[in-house]
């Protein structure tokens, strides 16, 4: 093809290059300073494109405005070809300009050729043309698509804004609905739901070029039937699956080709589904029973925080791909051996098409530390390979977290056809179940190291999944990373995570606990749904387990505690797995089998546990073994929270205490000021636990003096979660030292997915409550505690007992013994004063990743009056942990008059009081990051909170405290 012609006097950058599509050997004659001819003569007399064949000119030779006048060297690219033989009329020997001679054989690969010709002279090439592979050529298909529901007409088709996208979100942007995370219009928008809605675009047939072309759907939301040009190309009924179709022999020869995606009523369908099979007994806590039977997100028919919003459409990305070969799977798996001195192991491809060559190429911050490569016939290779000293990845607090790309590349005719780039961290990670005379362990070692998992339970954040860009999950995980936290948990009952959710934990250090997506239900197993969990778990294992942070997979989410409550089936010791499928609880079949086998096979490095919480046949509250959800407090039997050290279990997965979102959340989602107190109709919507009102009264009354403002309220039900988190939290992490009896604490939630009264700890608007405060104290590398006897004032002929013991400690991440200092003082809370001597202890020898006991004493309920003990520890003279145990309850006590003062500086707040001070809050701002919040204040100390990001802090910010007006 000549193209782009370019003269001067001595050269021109024409390329000679013969189509693909030609499969015959052809000559062509090229004059050095004429136009080539389509003949085998030695004629220069052509005029151009119009003496040149019809049906060579739109593949042989484009447009071109003039030949050049003059010139003394041609240049020819063989692209698609490869030189057979040429002859030069005065010099058979071809001799390209500084490249050496130019021979038979040689094709593209070996680059352009600058042909040195005399003027006036003829050049003759024979060119074997023959197909060239097919490079794989990816495009998403965001833009263009239009939806309407399913049973209106025509007119009624309105734009997409872009794809991914689910029906809310584009009837919100249509103007047909109003936003229902405001006041009670979820209520107005349940009927979107309960309709069949449709998706539809075009787009124009792609070059094959002798490959393939095919759909990729990276998920649909959920009963979809797609359909190209009016054909049915894929029916789809588990939002959890990704799909490839190959369209290769559905697709136009050329023009616009329509896409449409018909997506039912999930809600409908499931309803169906349950009549459909009565032989199962559906049950579910949470949403509809018919919701277990359908392969959706749960938490759309309703949870106890979140609405009910059944949405549906393509919520992942489509992709229009041509390709010759792809590749199918990659799986490494490795070993670091004891010593983790050496990374030991394969690189496995799978791949469809045909392929020559596989290479693998390993890299780490740019630097090439592998590279590999098999010749192939068959549709599997295999690549060994072996690094000394691997850079190891560690969760955050423990060492760093280096990530090494691993790029994968298909090789045919000597050119890269398909690669595939992706992430890994080499680390060894296991979970420790040992026999020990408390029961039977239940913690996590990574490379080697213990580690205590301080972190909290993440469901998705929000109820409109294309919502969640990677900025918000970054905003989210960094988030917890400020808080210390280095766990989380994937709750079973939303999804499993976007790729950049798991990328992200990668990079900043946190492990993740993932479940499979099951939870507070009793699950059929007919055979056809078998298959497509099956698949469902297959794929999403093969996505995530190249992902260092992946720590463990759990079967479900309390569906073991569905089998205690209505009595079903179950006997630990029957080891016959089809026999589970006839009893009631069918599922089992699911989590002790199904799930274990896929595990097994796709990713046997990671333990699998079969529920969260589970005991190992015994009772899913058995506080020896395995892990549990103390929902005691709150739930259950409503336990006191300053009782969570002595009820927690070898792993706490789940616990926690509702409270209201800040204020400037309450303000966007109440419109009427009318509707602006504490038990307001639009409040109580917006808080979906059941019997919320007396739960939250019950620990509000029980711990403080009632203020029925609406700044008040929300103060004090933010302040009992604070408190509750510092009782769990502090006591677990030092049961961590107590030869492990804790392994972890995962506060159920981190987040939101609407603004809502709930457990979390952090707000739908990113807003922190105290309580993240409170646990980020508690989860420091080095952190100080102490805390008196609990006694429990409220049972029947209470009495304060004489006198009660307290303890202090300090717990330690740190690999190794650490030196501190550290002081206890016994402060009046009335007025301010020390009522005993300091408790001193320098030079304490730390113990590395433990619990070290460091004093002990009784207090007098007689003879002192009502005190705080204040614990801080010191490194290098400087504070790096403190801690305040106050007597119980705080409602016994008198917060009147407590001297607080707050300084605004340049970047930070200073902040002092002249008596002791419980749950100081300074206003959060959205622009800006605080150090810490919700602090108890001790007299003769000012503490400092730092504020950074892109605002400017307030120079009268608002603040409240225990008892302040």
């Amino acid at each position: 093809m000549l193209d782009d012609t370019k003269a001067d006097d001595t050269v021109f950058d024409d390329w000679f290059v013969v189509s693909s599509s030609h499969q015959i050997a052809k000559e062509w004659w090229i004059m050095s300073d004429g136009w080539p001819t389509a003949s085998t003569g030695h004629s220069n007399r052509s005029r151009g494109p119009a003496d040149w064949p019809a049906t060579q000119q739109a593949t042989l030779f484009p447009r071109v405005e003039k030949p050049p006048k003059r010139a003394s060297a041609v240049r020819v690219g063989i692209l698609t070809g490869q030189l057979v033989s040429g002859s030069q009329a005065s010099n058979p020997a071809i001799r390209p300009a500084g490249r050496g001679r130019y021979k038979k054989g040689d094709t593209e690969g070996q680059g352009l050729s600058l042909l040195s010709l005399p003027s006036k002279r003829f050049i003759r090439f024979r060119v074997r043309e023959q197909k060239m592979p097919a490079i794989t050529q990816s495009t998403k298909l965001e833009s263009g698509w239009k939806f309407k529901r399913s049973d209106e007409g025509d007119d009624t088709w309105a734009p997409v804004a872009s794809v991914p996208s689910v029906v809310q979100l584009d009837l919100i942007a249509n103007g047909r609905i109003q936003d229902p995370f405001i006041d009670r219009r979820e209520i107005d928008v349940e009927w979107v739901g309960e309709h069949a809605w449709t998706y539809a675009t075009t787009f124009p047939t792609p070059a094959a070029d002798g490959g393939k072309i095919y759909l990729l759907f990276e998920g649909l939301d959920t009963f979809a039937v797609v359909k190209l040009n009016g054909k049915v190309i894929l029916e789809s009924e588990n939002m959890f699956l990704s799909h490839r179709v190959d369209i290769s022999g559905v697709v136009k020869p050329s023009g616009d080709n329509v896409l449409s995606i018909d997506f039912d009523s999930a809600l409908l369908r499931g309803r169906e589904i349950e009549k459909k099979h009565p032989e199962y007994r559906f049950i579910a806590h949470n949403g509809e029973a018919s919701r277990v039977g359908v392969r959706k997100a749960q938490y759309h028919w309703g949870w106890d925080w979140g609405p009910i919003l059944m949405t549906c459409g393509p919520w992942r990305p489509v992709h229009l791909q041509v390709c010759e070969a792809y590749v199918k799977e990659t799986k490494i798996t490795y070993d670091l051996g004891k010593d983790l001195t050496t990374a030991k192991g394969t690189v496995q491809l799978e791949f469809e098409g045909e392929v020559e060559e596989v290479r693998v190429v390993m890299t780490l911050d740019g630097t090439e530390v592998f590279r590999g490569s098999q010749a192939t016939k068959s549709s599997l290779a295999k690549i060994e390979f072996e690094l000394d000293q691997p850079k190891l990845w560690y969760p955050s607090g423990y060492g760093k977290q280096p990530l090494y790309d691993i790029a994968t590349e298909l090789v045919k005719n000597g050119m890269v056809i398909d690669q595939q780039s992706r992430k890994t961290g080499f680390r060894k990670i296991e979970l420790v179940r040992n026999d020990d005379k408390a029961g039977q362990s239940f913690y996590f070692k990574v490379n080697n190291i213990d580690v205590f998992c301080g972190g909290s339970c993440w469901i998705p954040a929000d109820n409109f999944l294309p919502s969640i860009t990677p900025d918000k999950y970054r905003r989210w995980l960094q988030t917890m990373i400020e808080g210390n936290q280095i766990m989380t948990r994937v709750w079973g009952g939303g999804i499993y995570e976007d790729d950049v959710f798991y990328a992200t934990c990668d990079e900043l250090g946190i492990l993740v606990w993932q479940d499979f997506m099951f939870g507070c239900g009793n699950y059929p197993t007919w055979p056809e749904l078998l298959d497509s969990i099956r698949e469902e778990a297959r794929q999403n294992i093969r996505r995530l387990r190249d992902h260092p942070s992946i720590a463990i997979y759990a079967g479900n989410n309390e569906d073991y505690q569905i089998q205690e409550h209505y009595k079903l089936d179950y006997d630990y010791d029957n080891k016959d797995a089809e026999s589970w499928l006839g009893g009631s609880f069918p599922a089992r079949y699911i989590y002790e089998h199904l799930l274990p086998t896929v595990c097994a096979e796709e990713d046997p490095s990671i333990a699998y546990w079969p529920s969260s919480p589970f005991s190992n046949g015994k009772h899913t509250s058995d506080q020896t073994c395995g892990d549990i959800h103390q929902w005691n407090v709150w739930h259950g039997s409503q336990k006191k929270y300053q009782e969570y050290p002595v009820i927690g279990g070898r792993f706490n997965s789940e616990f926690g205490i509702a409270c209201l979102p800040n204020l400037p959340t309450i303000k966007y989602f109440v419109t009427k000021e009318s509707e602006m107190y504490p038990q307001s109709r639009t409040l109580d919507f917006h808080n979906k636990a059941d019997g919320h009102e007396r739960r939250i009264a019950t620990y509000v009354v029980e711990n403080f003096r009632i203020d029925p403002t609406l700044e008040g309220h929300i103060f004090l039900t933010q302040l009992a979660q604070s408190e509750a988190m510092a009782f769990a939290y502090r006591g677990w992490r030092r049961q961590w030292g107590q030869d492990r009896y804790c392994g972890g604490a995962l506060v159920w939630q981190l987040d939101d997915c609407w603004p809502c009264s709930s457990w979390a700890i952090v707000d739908y608007f990113y807003r922190k409550k105290p309580g993240f405060y409170t646990i980020k104290r508690a989860l420091q590398p080095l952190a100080i505690g102490v805390q008196r006897e609990h006694d429990d004032w409220s049972v029947c002929h209470a009495r304060t007992p004489k006198t009660s013991t307290y303890s202090a400690w300090v717990v330690s991440s740190l690999t190794v013994d650490a030196r501190t200092d550290v002081e206890l003082r016994f402060v009046s809370i009335e007025t301010g004063k020390d009522i005993a001597t300091p408790v001193v202890r320098k030079d304490c020898l730390i113990t590395a990743n433990g619990t070290t006991e460091i004093t002990s004493g009784v207090i007098s309920n007689v003879d002192q009056e009502p005190h705080v003990v204040a614990a801080r520890l010191f490194q290098k003279g400087e504070v790096i942990s403190r801690d305040v145990d106050w007597p119980q309850p705080l409602k016994y006590l008198s917060f009147e008059d407590r001297g607080v003062k707050l300084e605004v500086k340049e970047g930070q707040y200073n902040v002092s009081a002249s008596k002791p001070t419980k749950c100081f809050v300074v206003e959060e701002q959205d622009d800006i990051i605080l150090s810490d919040n919700g602090i108890d204040l001790i007299p003769g100390e000012t503490q400092v909170i730092q504020a950074t990001g892109t605002g400017q802090l307030l120079q009268t910010p608002a603040f409240r405290y225990l008892g302040s007006q």
